[in-house]
């Protein structure tokens, strides 16, 4: 069915104010799905995807209605036989923390059921590279649940946690940073590589939501890729990655703080670089172009997805590179806001819990 992540580290199922949806049913899932994958469906749609009856639909989507989940839209009329009425996700129906511990920071969102960023916190590191700030991480993921309403709080899934792997040097391993915020928090947490989780997010979110095979990149520090075919992601044997990211290009400028740390902030355009800009792209474009060059040889595919904090219009410049070395491919930028990893974790309570998997 829809795109299922690989398997979280552990995934954490139990109510929490949602109505027991950790045990819902296979079928409810199914519509779910659907629902998750395209903005707005019908009935008759959802019948001719799923294979399940209009009685079975209807008791599904009177139920889900009821929860909160699922709204009619408006009713399209002037084609044949009686208008329908479109099925939509109720942004309002859900939500999710998502925390993704980068080089430098560590940003923490809160996404409503349709994607939308509701609340966004940047905790900058003590030292780079490093994150050891786990109590401080759990107030601020309680700070991120109350800038929602009293109602909405009881709606939320879960907590994603999007991790670099190998885990930075001088943070907390995995289960334990884990373990420490399910307990503190009381919330299921569900825990993913950062870059897998990016690539779910836009999958789930962004620009490859009708995609079902694409390439992904995510331009951080590095480089890094993952392949997705019939929505499924695949990590590869290894966490290579490519070092023709923003690291790369800090080494290559001059050693200015106020020009250093807006190539790390996010929302905010770069200032002028000179050479050094255009031959960081240049490099990177051509990294990106020999990547794809050794997939296509195995796989044919059409779509690469470039996802990043970076500055959009750096972004097109690349995927405008890509485009010209390689004219069958369609590169486009991602959407899902300018923390993609946060987002992507975000997304990991929803595919856990409302998805087929």
């Amino acid at each position: 069915m829809r795109f299922a992540p690989p398997n979280p580290l552990r995934i954490a199922d139990r109510a929490s104010g949602l109505n027991s949806l950790s045990v819902r049913s296979y079928n409810e899932r199914l519509v779910l799905s659907l629902l998750l994958q395209n903005e707005a469906t019908t009935r008759l749609e959802i019948g001719e995807k799923t294979g399940l009856s209009a009685q079975t639909i209807s008791v599904i989507v009177r139920s889900l209605e009821q929860e909160g989940l699922v709204v009619r839209g408006e009713a399209q009329k002037g084609r044949v036989g009686p208008p329908t009425t479109p099925l939509m996700l109720n942004s309002e129906g859900a939500y999710s923390v998502g925390v993704s511990v980068g080089y430098r920071n560590t940003h923490i969102v809160v996404v409503d059921f349709i994607g939308n960023v509701q609340h966004q916190h940047v905790m900058p590191h003590g030292t780079v590279g490093a994150f050891d700030a786990t109590e401080s991480l759990a107030l601020e993921i309680r700070n991120a649940v109350a800038s929602l309403s009293e109602s909405r709080q009881g709606r939320i899934a879960g907590v994603g946690l999007a991790l670099p792997t190998p885990p930075l040097h001088a943070g907390p391993d995995h289960g334990t940073l884990h373990r420490y915020l399910e307990t503190h928090l009381n919330l299921p947490v569900f825990v993913q590589n950062d870059i897998t989780a990016a690539a779910g997010g836009e999958s789930l979110f962004g620009a490859a939501r009708q995609l079902q095979d694409f390439l992904f990149f995510y331009l951080g520090a590095r480089l890094h890729s993952r392949l997705v075919l019939n929505h499924q992601i695949y990590n590869g044997n290894s966490p290579i990655s490519y070092d023709v990211g923003v690291l790369a290009l800090e080494r290559a400028l001059p050693a200015d703080a106020a020009i250093l740390e807006k190539l790390w902030t996010q929302n905010q355009g770069w200032p002028p670089m000179g050479p050094a800009l255009d031959i960081w792209q240049q490099a990177c474009a051509e990294s990106l172009v020999r990547s794809i060059q050794s997939l296509l040889q195995f796989i044919e595919l059409k779509t690469v997805v470039l996802s990043s904090f970076i500055p959009v219009g750096i972004c097109t410049a690349l995927c405008d590179l890509v485009r010209g070395e390689i004219p069958a491919i369609d590169a486009i930028v991602g959407k899902t806001s300018a923390a993609p990893k946060a987002v992507g974790a975000a997304s990991l309570p929803f595919s856990s819990r409302f998805m087929v998997k």
